[in-house]
């Protein structure tokens, strides 16, 4: 039997595929059951032309700007598949929203990457002096097909010359539907963990009529106090904003089902 503060708690890990293995094993490790249904699948893009036009004028711009793990793992591919052993360009600063993406970008070779400590957002890096004044500079943003246009559009106002470079496309898992239907068959969900605001509402819709009454009795933990709020518009239970890194996450999960709550 396992023992842990976690002891007894089946908890839903909804992070992308390949993505959720180091969270899972954290729960694992405090005697919890990991129960892993992705609630948002990275593709590759349709036609990677667009980008690849991008990727030939890389040397024109003066910061590059990765939002998320998934930009910079799958913006890398597509350069390496573009530019092969052409090196970085020298004067090009690489910037991200957090350290799990900076950590990504040293884990290649790169250093001095630009990132907020703490909050890892759009608002945390526009916060920072490096951000203050880019009247003039020319600005990447890699990120998925879509998403928020909050850094771009500040950055514009700012007077900054912005372009971003989709580089994956984030679609609705196709097994997602059994996935979540296999978690709940071996009993109640004690906690549902969710990584962004696309992918809460990729879960409702995956869960169908069945959503609100299996999620009723489930805690919810999210990275942002922006997708607590999404999840509270929703009219779902409880939300614990736990941070962005796995680590965070699974202390936040230990803390509440450890009694300190």
């Amino acid at each position: 039997m396992n023992a842990g503060p976690l002891a007894g708690k089946r908890i839903l890990v909804t992070r992308p595929g390949g993505q959720a293995a180091g969270l899972s094993a954290l729960i694992r490790g405090a005697g919890g059951e990991a129960l892993e249904a992705p609630a948002i699948e990275i593709r590759a893009l349709a036609d990677p032309e667009a980008f690849y036009a991008l990727a030939d004028r890389l040397e024109s711009f003066d910061i590059a700007v990765f939002v998320s793990r998934n930009a910079v793992r799958k913006a890398m591919e597509l350069l390496q598949a573009r530019r092969g052993a052409k090196p970085w360009p020298a004067r090009l600063r690489l910037a991200t929203v957090g350290s799990g993406s900076r950590d990504e970008l040293e884990a290649r070779g790169f250093s001095g990457v630009i990132a907020p400590q703490g909050q890892a957002d759009s608002e945390a890096l526009l916060a920072l002096p490096e951000f203050a004044d880019v009247a003039g500079k020319r600005v990447v943003i890699f990120r998925g097909e879509g998403g928020r246009t909050l850094l771009g559009e500040t950055l514009r106002a700012r007077g900054a010359l912005v372009e971003h470079a989709a580089c994956y496309r984030r679609t609705l898992p196709e097994a997602g539907g059994a996935l979540l239907a296999l978690a709940w068959a071996g009993g109640a969900v004690a906690a549902v963990t969710v990584s962004s605001g696309e992918g809460l509402a990729n879960l409702l819709e995956m869960l169908g009529e069945e959503g609100a009454r299996r999620l009723a009795q489930a805690v919810f933990f999210v990275p942002h106090p922006r997708i607590a709020e999404e999840a509270a518009r929703r009219g779902l239970g409880r939300t614990i904003v736990a941070g962005p890194g796995d680590a965070e996450m699974a202390a936040a999960l230990v803390a509440y089902f450890g009694g300190a709550r």
